[in-house]
């Protein structure tokens, strides 16, 4: 069967984001269907990564949520960072420390408008519900809230 060409998406700063935005990030592992996620040590690393990045001020993560197969999260990029650059980055060094095997690209949704922070909120942390992984989501292991009171991380 022939492989199929994707599209190259473009992940170059819109107006608005130039003076900084809010995104919805999805980023998938190159083999859907199998879990490369939610194993011990892929969760650390991809957790302390996303936490070492916004303590540092790469990003201002908000939530990230793994998946089996894929990860959401909401990031805000301040106007002169390359939102393409930096999950690059993050895939490279995630590949590379958790052995994980992304797709080529990610999705990204700006967000525009404050109250869809917390619908795209609300609808991550659903995700794992939705998929029939487990009845509640407070039940879901591999959620990281970095700005909550009690942040929420791996256990």
């Amino acid at each position: 069967m022939p492989r199929t060409l994707r599209k190259r998406l473009d992940h170059t700063t819109h107006f608005a984001g130039r003076f900084g935005a809010t995104y919805f990030i999805t980023i998938c592992c190159q083999q859907r269907g199998s879990n490369q996620l939610c194993r011990e040590r892929a969760a650390a690393v991809l957790m302390e990564t996303a936490h070492i990045y916004h303590e540092r001020g790469r990003w201002y993560l908000k939530l990230l949520l793994l998946m089996p197969d894929h990860l959401h999260a909401l990031i805000g990029v301040d106007g002169q960072t390359s939102l393409g650059k930096l999950i690059r980055d993050y895939k490279r060094i995630t590949a590379k420390m958790a052995g994980v095997t992304w797709q080529r690209n990610f999705f990204d949704h700006r967000l525009r408008h404050a109250e869809s922070l917390a619908e795209k909120f609300a609808y991550i942390c659903q995700n794992p519900v939705r998929a029939g992984l487990i009845g509640v989501e407070r039940d879901w292991p591999y959620t990281f809230i970095p700005d909550a009171k009690a942040p929420r991380r791996f256990r």
